[in-house]
């Protein structure tokens, strides 16, 4: 095996910034993770009582600390591999190297897919926390988006100055760009510094960035993994979804990616490319009674019927 290379290690940097400039989910990832076991790792809560009325006649008021723990477990663990036989590669004057097939890879269906089960885990969240409303899109106008906007951003009004964001489906968008209410232009910018991420419509209200996301394939309530990624059936489209990095967290465990060259394995003639992802999307409780509340969707009312 002395013609394996580790290619997460040799290409480390570039199949990052190839995640990261691709996808919605780009400010939401955190590796600042301790796994207690295989593919679990804890989080603490605590909570504290108020003050009580002092009496003069001395003493103290006992208060109660609370800490609640609880354990998250990643689900999401993905794999594929790919054998590009030496003709393939020698006839098509390199193209099918190491670093496209990685490139594309990553940017066609690796990074879609993470977008998609982003999407859909914090729908699902909002959902079970009944922080959701349904909205038939079609009763979206350009006389209306700008207040209903306004009015989704204030269920979580708290979380305006901690890191929201709204994410919007591009027909509301388009309606929002034709708004008399809005009184300034919406500009084609990235979601993350430095030019390493996903380049799209955003603009702000009431001081949150709201982000269009053109690639509505990844904006569903729900996904069918099993081969790649398509929306379930019976899921709803997303209209607006909002959520903050403060208390949503997509977490990586295993990014393995190999490449073994001809000869160094034994199923074929040829370059095998693997590639395997184990991550999960959270979202934490606030500090105040254990409850989520920094998380909201309005989902379509059309489902997604079966085929």
């Amino acid at each position: 095996m002395a013609n394996t290379i580790n290619s997460a290690s040799k290409y480390e940097r570039e199949l990052i910034e190839s995640y990261v400039e691709n996808s919605y989910a780009a400010p939401f990832i955190t590796t600042n993770v301790q796994f207690l076991d295989g593919k679990t790792f804890h989080f603490t809560a605590l909570t504290t009582s108020g003050y009580k009325n002092h009496s003069l006649n001395g003493g103290w008021n006992r208060g109660d600390v609370v800490e609640i723990d609880k354990s998250y477990t990643l689900s999401q663990d993905r794999d594929i591999e790919f054998l590009v036989d030496k003709r393939q590669v020698d006839e098509s004057n390199q193209t099918a190297s190491i670093e496209n097939v990685s490139m594309v890879f990553e940017q066609n269906n690796a990074t879609p897919e993470k977008d998609a089960y982003f999407f859909s885990k914090v729908a699902t969240e909002a959902t079970n926390a009944t922080l959701k409303t349904s909205t038939a899109v079609a009763s979206y106008t350009s006389a209306n988006i700008y207040t209903k906007l306004v009015e989704f951003i204030g269920k979580v009004r708290r979380y305006r100055n901690k890191g929201l964001i709204v994410y919007l489906a591009p027909q509301l968008m388009d309606l929002l760009a034709l708004s008399t209410e809005l009184n300034h232009n919406m500009e084609v910018t990235s979601i993350v510094d430095d030019g390493k991420a996903i380049q799209t419509r955003i603009t702000r209200v009431d001081g949150v960035p709201v982000i269009e996301v053109i690639d509505d394939d990844r904006f569903y309530s729900s996904f069918d993994f099993t081969s790649g990624y398509k929306p379930a059936t019976g899921a709803y489209k997303i209209n607006m979804l909002a959520c903050t990095p403060l208390t949503t967290k997509m977490v990586p465990k295993i990014e393995s990616i190999y490449f073994f060259a001809p000869g160094s394995h034994t199923v074929g003639d040829g370059y095998l490319y693997q590639n395997r992802a184990h991550y999960d999307t959270f979202v934490f409780p606030n500090g105040k009674d254990g409850k989520i509340d920094s998380i909201y969707v309005d989902l379509d009312t059309t489902a997604v019927a079966e085929e």
